[in-house]
């Protein structure tokens, strides 16, 4: 290990992205106790999404997964990113046997990115692309701010709220494409849904939506 990276581990030593626990000698990325404990889905659990060919996730919304997506997107845990697309990739490697020709994201509002100051979608879906070989491209457009799908009511009204809030960008064809569509969470699904319905409208002949975690 180089002398640099001995001192950031003493100044910064590394923790467990859900639980928070510092890392002991030996543990890569995340706490063992975390791997086998987190709530991991099974394969014949993919979420039916309209407009979806299939939605894969590798684990539940829930607890110490729950917390670690939050200060993903919340705490500037932006580093996660890595550890989290990687678990995506591997789910996707294991679950989806057919072609896929691109990997995309549903975008932040520019509004909301600048605020933030990244694109949790963004930063997984390219770590996936990087880990399953595929080009990670830019397709869609987020064209008006809605309140966060976190802080609205059921499905209905999460159906609502980012109803015609997404297109793809102009001038592209997809026309045959396989796309993987990737976003952080799917809860109601409707975030998903609006992107696949702008894919397909572009031509896109299969889009498999592809999350970090998906609620109940």
């Amino acid at each position: 290990m180089k002398p640099l990276h001995v001192l950031l581990d003493l100044l910064y030593p590394p923790k467990c992205p859900f639980c928070g626990r510092i890392l002991e000698r030996g543990e890569e990325g995340w706490c063992a106790s975390c791997q086998e404990e987190l709530p991991w889905t099974e394969p014949g659990q993919a979420k039916a999404v309209e407009f979806c060919d299939t939605c894969l996730s590798p684990l539940w919304y829930q607890a110490g997964v729950r917390k670690g997506l939050h200060r993903y997107k919340f705490g500037g845990g932006r580093g996660r990113a890595r550890l989290f697309g990687a678990l995506m990739a591997q789910c996707l490697k294991d679950r989806w046997t057919e072609p896929v020709d691109l990997i995309t994201w549903a975008p932040l509002h520019p509004k909301r990115r600048r605020k933030r100051g990244y694109d949790q979608a963004e930063l997984l879906a390219r770590r996936v692309g990087e880990l399953a070989g595929l080009p990670a491209e830019q397709t869609l457009e987020k064209i008006r701010s809605t309140a966060a799908q976190s802080q609205t009511g059921g499905n209905e009204a999460r159906k609502t709220n980012v109803q015609g809030a997404y297109r793809a960008l102009p001038g592209l064809d997809f026309t045959g494409k396989r796309i993987v569509l990737v976003d952080d969470v799917a809860t109601s699904g409707a975030t998903l849904s609006e992107c696949a319905a702008a894919l397909r409208r572009a031509g896109a002949v299969c889009v498999v939506g592809l999350t970090f975690a998906r609620a109940r």
